[in-house]
């Protein structure tokens, strides 16, 4: 654990960790699409943005990912809405 605390000090930050936290995620909805979208990140190799010091960490890479959310190590953007006009109705 110290080997990683001595590289991130030399970093200046852990590579892939934003350095400020995403805003919170108030729309469980909104909640499950970026928890799912980062699953399928952490399913196909990305790395953890979370350091394990409170105890050991869940093995489903959708746990990991809805952690990471709530954390706010997850950063998204939501597109805007599109209005809508008569021909789309």
């Amino acid at each position: 654990m110290d080997d990683v605390n001595e590289i991130v000090e030399q970093l200046g930050e852990a590579p892939g960790i934003p350095s400020e936290p995403a805003p919170p995620i108030h729309s469980r909805f909104l909640f499950v699409d970026v928890a799912a979208l980062r699953a399928k990140q952490l399913r196909r190799g990305a790395r953890l943005r979370i350091i394990s010091e409170e105890g050991p960490l869940p093995h489903k890479a959708e746990r990991l990912a809805m952690e990471e959310v709530r954390r706010g190590l997850v950063h998204y953007d939501v597109p805007p809405v599109k209005k809508s006009t008569k021909a789309d109705v």
